[in-house]
């Protein structure tokens, strides 16, 4: 039975979010459930794409890449895929007719993680968070608006900005791993092998202005998914406020992380602001 099979297919991805990350896994469950397994659908699919590239070390990722490349094609065009993963991505991307150059941009910025290990450049760094992160911002955002194109016309440039400050927090959390485990830098006009208090200070500064930008359309998003997407930014936040207080040379020796406890705080607290309209 079809049905069956998609509803392992939806499970799959939940169980993908909720192993991979439980800060965005607890954010997705204050979506309404009219959304969320359409949002769980999304990251299972873009998490599985960068596992291949991060961490399957052991395996010749351009091969495991160019294979499930060819798989997600033959998903949406069949709409059906024998992978769980790409089935269940595949019927939100038809449900909210999700625009498939957000894919291809995505994609792309996964492949180049396969061998290119710097961003020299301005315009190399955003072309590659724009393919990393803001597409899927804005993929997120078509189910957050229900496919509705005027009202993701209006929040586009906002959803594009917070998914910018998401991944560039994960960039300085991650600068460890990044740097030493994978021989990447993707700030351009930063020596990250020599990291200073000064240049910390600008990759924050850029930050704290994409938050701002992001900030404004959480306040426009539709009910069912503002509290949820508020969550998120409140998580990212507490990440930088960290990454803030802790020195430049010491963000290339440790990975930061909020506690359990601290994320049940910034729940209630957030909902507390969600219910007082004080967002």
């Amino acid at each position: 039975m079809k049905q069956l099979f998609d509803s392992i297919s939806y499970n799959c991805s939940k169980t993908v979010t909720k192993t991979y990350s439980t800060s965005f896994s607890l954010a997705t469950k204050m979506l309404s459930n009219s959304i969320r397994n359409d949002i769980y659908n999304i990251y299972g699919f873009v998490r599985l794409a960068d596992e291949i590239v991060d961490t399957f070390h052991d395996y010749d990722k351009e091969r495991l890449f160019n294979s499930f490349t060819k798989d997600l094609e033959q998903a949406l065009e069949d709409k059906l895929s024998l992978n769980p993963i790409l089935n269940s991505f595949q019927y939100t991307f038809h449900k909210y007719n999700i625009d498939k150059s957000l894919v291809n941009a995505f994609m792309k910025s996964m492949r180049l993680d396969l061998h290119k290990t710097n961003y020299l450049t301005d315009t190399e760094y955003k072309e590659y968070i724009y393919g990393s992160a803001d597409v899927v911002g804005l993929m997120c955002l078509k189910v957050f608006v229900k496919g509705d194109d005027k009202k993701y016309n209006e929040l586009k440039d906002t959803a594009m900005s917070l998914g910018s400050a998401f991944q560039k927090v994960n960039f300085l959390r991650d600068l460890k791993a990044d740097f030493d485990e994978l021989n990447r830098s993707y700030f351009p006009n930063a020596d990250l092998s020599n990291l200073d208090e000064y240049s910390k200070q600008d990759i924050i500064d850029d930050i704290e202005a994409d938050f701002a930008e992001g900030l404004k359309g959480i306040k426009k998003l539709p009910m069912e998914a503002k509290f949820g997407v508020f969550m998120a930014y409140r998580y990212y936040r507490q990440l930088l406020k960290k990454l803030k207080k802790t020195p430049a040379l010491q963000i290339k020796t440790t990975r930061i992380r909020v506690s359990n406890p601290k994320k049940i705080e910034l729940l209630m607290r957030s909902y507390v602001k969600y219910q007082l309209n004080l967002m």
